[in-house]
């Protein structure tokens, strides 16, 4: 069993695409962020850096309990631990590449572009166009690759598509405007598109739909959502 560790943002929504792909069994455990559940002692045993999604596989190596935290090291081992969408041994080099291109630029780059420009008490025009115009160039490259192409690496749909959805699920919130950003970028969207259809991004979609969390634009949520900009209790 995978206990899944969840908020609905971004980075858990790969994790809830990837199970629902697979049907592996899992339990949800809802973290409210908000609330600060990701800083309690409990949590902090699973995933230090106080962030999620993480899992804890009750089956792990030698039916060993293990956690795992971090998305992408998440879809690499639940994908290395069922066999599918990991392709074949001589995708494994550009199927690194593309995930850690989603882990340090994608997510963080489009995460800031959302802080700026919708939670930040400030609205600083060099902030937000810097995060915007980083996003921008990395749809760009994106888009060039994926022309020609039905899926991010190789010759399947597999776990870098599943990571890269998590975000460009969240463009038209990244970049904000009177239209969608992804028109720009169509090869990019014509990927979306594809990979948004598939009947388990829908059931992704539906995953604590019927949970509770505090709003992550309540004011009073801001202590314990950016922890580092307040003074330690």
């Amino acid at each position: 069993m995978i206990r899944f560790y969840f908020h609905p943002t971004p980075n858990p929504a790969k994790i809830a695409l990837f199970l629902e792909e697979t049907g592996l069994p899992y339990e949800l455990m809802p973290v409210d962020t908000a609330k600060g559940e990701q800083h309690l002692p409990g949590f902090r045993a699973i995933n230090p850096n106080g962030k999620v999604p993480a899992i804890v596989d009750t089956e792990g190596p030698g039916g060993k309990e293990v956690r795992v935290f971090d998305s992408s090291a998440i879809l690499l081992y639940l994908g290395d631990k069922v066999g599918r969408f990991v392709g074949t041994p001589a995708d494994r080099p550009e199927l690194l590449s593309w995930l850690f291109f989603i882990s340090s630029g994608i997510g963080p780059f489009s995460g800031q572009a959302v802080h700026f420009q919708h939670a930040a008490p400030e609205k600083l025009a060099y902030a937000i166009n810097r995060y915007r115009r980083e996003v921008e160039r990395h749809y760009e490259v994106l888009d060039t690759h994926l022309k020609g192409r039905e899926f991010l690496v190789g010759d399947a749909y597999g776990i870098a598509d599943m990571s890269l959805w998590g975000w460009i699920d969240r463009a038209p919130r990244v970049l904000p405007g009177d239209s969608d950003p992804r028109e720009a970028f169509p090869e990019l969207f014509r990927w979306f598109k594809s990979v948004d259809a598939r009947p388990a991004a829908a059931r992704a979609r539906e995953v604590g739909k019927g949970l509770a969390f505090k709003p992550l634009s309540d004011p009073d949520a801001r202590p314990a959502l950016y922890p580092s900009n307040y003074p330690k209790a």
